[in-house]
C-alpha cells in the first residue's frame, strides 16, 4: 500500500470491550480496509468448525489488561477451556493462501472510538449508555466527527442493537421542547447518519445472537442452525442496505450471525463479573442471570476477526492484478 490509511472502528461499548480485549484481534479487525461485499462474504463462510487442541493457540486471557469483567470467563472460573480451541475450517481458503506471505501491519493507523451512533444520542454518556429509548440528532455530528474526520474507513459493530426495527431522530436539542421527533426505519436512519460519501467506506456486522441453554460444551453440530437469539426478520433488514446504494449510500455487511449460531458453548454463562450481588432468588435459580450474550475471550470474536483477513486478502490480490 502506498499510502497512509487511517481506520476507525465504532462500536457500543458492550461489545467493544470483547474486540478491544486483544490488540492483534483489533488488528484483524481494522485490517479490513477495502471493498468487502455481502456476495464475496459468502464464498468463504466456514465449513464447519473443527477442534484444535495442539497447534491453534491464541493470545492467553491473562495476557490481555485491558479485558472487560463481562468477557473474562478463566478469570471468574471458567475450567473448560476447550471453546478456546474451535477455529473455522476452511480448506479452500488454506489452498488459496498457498505459498503466500502475509503481513498483518503496513502503514497504518488503527484507531479505536466509542460511539453508539455516528451522531450525538442519549447514549453518548459513557455512565448511562443502556437507556431502552434511544433517540439521535440527525444533523449533530461535529462531537463524534472531530475524533474520526480524516478516516478512510468507519466500521461498526453492531452487537444486538439491530434488535430494534426503527430509531426515533430529533432535530434540535436534547433539553429543547421544541425539538422535532420522527421515527424511522433503521436502514434510513443509517443513510441519515453517513457523511463523507465521497471518501470514507463504511462496514458493520450483523447482530450476534443469543443463546439459552446452560452448560453446554460443545458447539452445535446440526447443519442450518437457527437458535431463538436471533431476530430473523432483523436479518433480512440488514441484507436489504444494499438497497441504499441507490442513494449513493454504500454499506458493506460482514454477517457473522448463522455462523455463531453454532457457539452456544462460547458464552461467559455465569463465569463474569457481576457488577450487583445477586439475590437469594438469582442464586436459587442460576439461569436467571446466566449471560448468553457476551462472548469469551479467547473466542468466537476472534474467529470473525479472522474472517475478515480472509476477505482481505482476496481484494488485495485483485488490487495488486489491476495495477500490474
Amino acid at each position: 500500500m502506498a499510502n497512509r490509511s487511517q481506520v476507525a472502528a465504532i462500536a457500543p461499548p458492550t461489545w467493544a470491550s470483547s474486540v478491544a480485549g486483544s490488540f492483534h484481534s483489533l488488528v484483524a479487525l481494522l485490517v479490513a480496509v477495502l471493498v468487502v461485499s455481502t456476495l464475496y462474504l459468502s464464498r468463504y463462510q466456514p465449513q464447519g468448525w473443527a477442534c484444535d487442541t495442539v497447534s491453534y493457540q491464541r493470545y492467553k486471557e491473562k495476557q490481555r489488561q485491558y479485558m472487560s469483567s463481562e468477557i473474562t470467563c478463566q478469570a471468574y472460573g471458567r475450567k473448560d477451556l476447550k471453546y478456546q480451541k474451535w477455529r473455522f475450517n476452511a480448506t479452500a481458503l488454506s489452498e488459496k493462501l498457498r505459498n503466500k506471505r502475509l503481513v498483518y501491519e503496513h502503514n497504518a493507523t488503527i484507531e479505536f472510538y466509542c460511539a453508539a451512533y455516528l451522531v450525538e444520542s442519549n447514549c453518548d454518556d459513557p455512565k448511562n449508555q443502556s437507556t431502552h429509548h434511544r433517540v439521535v440528532r440527525v444533523r449533530a455530528i461535529e462531537n463524534h466527527a472531530k475524533h474520526w474526520r480524516d478516516a478512510d474507513f468507519l466500521i461498526f459493530n453492531t452487537y444486538l442493537w439491530w434488535r430494534e426495527s426503527e430509531m426515533e431522530l430529533m432535530w434540535g436539542a436534547f433539553e429543547s421542547p421544541t425539538a422535532m421527533h420522527k421515527v424511522v426505519k433503521m436502514p434510513r436512519a443509517y443513510e441519515m447518519a453517513h457523511v463523507n460519501k465521497s471518501k470514507t467506506k463504511l462496514f458493520f456486522f450483523s447482530m450476534s445472537p443469543s443463546h439459552e441453554k446452560q452448560g453446554e460444551t460443545e458447539p452445535i453440530t446440526q447443519e442450518g442452525c437457527w437458535g431463538t437469539g436471533s431476530v430473523l426478520a432483523m436479518i433480512r433488514v440488514v441484507e436489504r442496505v444494499g438497497k441504499l446504494e441507490r442513494r449513493s449510500v454504500t454499506i458493506h455487511v460482514l454477517n457473522i450471525t448463522q455462523l455463531s449460531e453454532y457457539r452456544k458453548e462460547a458464552h461467559p454463562t455465569i463465569n463474569r463479573k457481576y457488577w450487583h450481588p445477586l439475590t437469594k432468588q438469582q442464586l436459587a435459580n442460576p439461569f436467571s442471570y446466566t449471560d448468553y450474550f457476551h462472548w469469551c475471550l479467547p473466542g468466537l470474536p476472534d474467529v470473525w476477526n479472522e474472517l475478515l483477513c480472509t476477505y482481505i486478502f482476496h481484494i488485495l490480490d485483485t488490487y495488486v492484478y489491476f495495477l500490474s
